[in-house]
């Protein structure tokens, strides 16, 4: 990127743009009635017991928000330790520590300023497939696996930057909902790591239109930066005694601010040998939104470019054409994407120039746009226990990853309460399905076949298979009683709060089956 006026020609190291990751809380160990299908907003809870009795919605998204940002650098500073990172940890120890007045503003039912807010670093990690695939997994499912998470990973991101927009605008309401939405692609992301680990088929998936109404905005300007992008030039004119193979041609601008005197002008690279260059370059112009002369300049001057060949040995540089443009677009949108007609004083040439202009945000309103988008959703699955089929003769990877001697069934144990629930959730979402007049995915109707055979089989083994098969089933729900409590443990622990309430649930369904079996 080049500032006008400025001969220097190495391009300015490009801002990046701050991006946000929200993290679960941990999980609670106390029993739930039943398994949750959504995890509340981070520090929602919180956020309700510190905040003032009448306090408004806002306020409690705002302290909900400060006390998740902060949890969020803790944690990053928690990663940062674990990999001997020093300095990042005590970075954002520091950011972290730098939020209580915020908090405490916030807690008094005071407002605050939610641009100042840091940004929440991200874990690479959280969107990867780190872990080796389980056993059995074919090629073909691997790759599977890999365009699911990148499909997540793109969504995470979209969340993030229309998230960093609206902070950027002080929007907590709007702040709130994309955070939310990137929780979820990180539960959805959760659950293909989890089942990709064990060893499972890939996870249900369906795909909905999501609209969402953003404010356009380029974040990554200053509110006194103006970016002017040169894109390239078509079928630009030939002057006789050259054919367009032996143009050398580079353009020039003018943008007459703060006044004519004190102009603003650059010009791009020559492109050689060409009728159709492309440029490809940009300029940082300087603007004062706020001052009269440059709401003057847009309106009625704009920017001026001059097309040029650039002349050889002995001789001078030549106009090609020129061409003009307008600014005055800019007060209700944000960046200004014209191809523009190049001219021989008043006569048009044939050729043209392609050029973009762009600033953080419109001069008097601001551009909202709708986005629909086709959006990735994976349906949960159990937190330990396969739903898909697994091959005849081998045990499910998780919970039991061996089969014990003199085991006589000819397919895995699993507990017949937890198959009932999985059974029922599946008839709960077909029925769904049916009632919105939506097709019901086949991998979902052969979800609900598998368990409903597993279930009719595993009972007629147990009915006719004698104490040997009864004692083996004890066995099997005390060692997933084990896993379900570790899990739930666990993923607690690592702040997979949904998840683990999941693996709660079905071991308080495993404990119950088992106190029956043993009366």
């Amino acid at each position: 990127m080049k500032l006008a006026n400025q001969n220097e020609g190495p391009e300015d190291e490009e801002d990046e743009e701050p991006k946000k990751q929200p993290n679960s809380a941990a999980a609670s160990m106390a029993q739930p009635k039943a398994p949750p299908t959504r995890a509340p907003q981070p520090g929602s809870t919180s956020a309700a017991k510190a905040a003032p009795k009448g306090t408004s919605t806002r306020a409690q998204q705002q302290l909900a928000f400060l006390e998740g940002r902060k949890k969020q650098l803790l944690q990053a500073a928690l990663r940062a330790k674990q990999k001997n990172d020093v300095e990042g940890a005590k970075m954002h120890l520091r950011l972290a520590k730098g939020l209580e007045p915020m908090l405490e503003a916030s807690r008094n039912g005071l407002p605050v300023d939610i641009t100042k807010v840091p940004p929440a670093p991200i874990n690479k990690d959280d969107f990867a497939l780190v872990q080796r695939p389980g056993p059995g997994l074919s090629q073909e499912s691997i790759r599977r696996y890999g365009e699911l998470t990148k499909l997540i990973r793109q969504q995470h991101e979209v969340c993030l930057n229309h998230s960093n927009q609206f902070t950027h605008l002080g929007n907590i309401a709007e702040i709130s909902k994309f955070e939310k939405l990137a929780e979820d692609c990180k539960r959805s992301m959760e659950t293909l790591k989890q089942a990709f680990a064990r060893g499972l088929s890939t996870p249900t998936a369906h795909f909905e239109q999501r609209t969402f109404s953003v404010i356009k905005i380029f974040p990554d300007l200053s509110s006194n930066d103006m970016l002017l992008f040169i894109v390239k030039g078509i079928n630009l004119p030939t002057p006789p005694g050259l054919s367009p193979g032996d143009l050398d041609v580079f353009v020039r601008f003018d943008f007459p601010y703060p006044n004519v005197e004190e102009a603003q002008k650059d010009k791009t690279s020559v492109i050689k040998n060409t009728d159709s260059p492309e440029f490809k370059e940009q300029f940082k112009l300087c603007i004062n939104r706020s001052h009269r002369g440059f709401r003057r300049a847009i309106q009625t001057k704009g920017i001026k470019f001059e097309v040029v060949h650039k002349g050889g040995l002995f001789k001078t540089d030549r106009v090609l054409g020129t061409a003009q443009l307008k600014l005055d677009a800019l007060e209700m949108a944000c960046e200004v994407h014209e191809i523009l007609e190049v001219l021989d004083g008043r006569r048009p040439t044939g050729g043209r120039l392609e050029v973009m202009v762009r600033i953080r945000e419109p001069l008097t309103a601001q551009q909202l746009e709708t986005m629909t988008e086709r959006w990735l959703v994976i349906d949960p699955m159990p937190a330990a226990v396969p739903t898909v089929a697994v091959p005849k003769g081998k045990a499910p990877p998780i919970p039991a990853s061996t089969k014990e001697p003199g085991n006589r069934s000819a397919r895995p144990l699993h507990s017949l309460s937890v198959l009932a629930f999985d059974q029922e959730r599946l008839e709960r979402k077909i029925l769904a399905l049916r009632q919105a007049r939506r097709p019901v995915p086949p991998e979902v109707a052969q979800q609900y076949q598998d368990i409903m055979h597993r279930s009719q089989w595993q009972r007629a083994q147990l009915e006719q298979g004698g104490p040997g098969i009864r004692r083996e089933y004890v066995a099997h729900l005390e060692r997933q009683l084990q896993f379900y409590t570790e899990a739930a443990r666990r993923l607690g622990n690592d702040g997979s709060r949904e998840a683990a309430k999941e693996a709660l649930y079905r071991r308080n369904l495993v404990e119950n089956e088992l106190q029956r079996l043993r009366r």
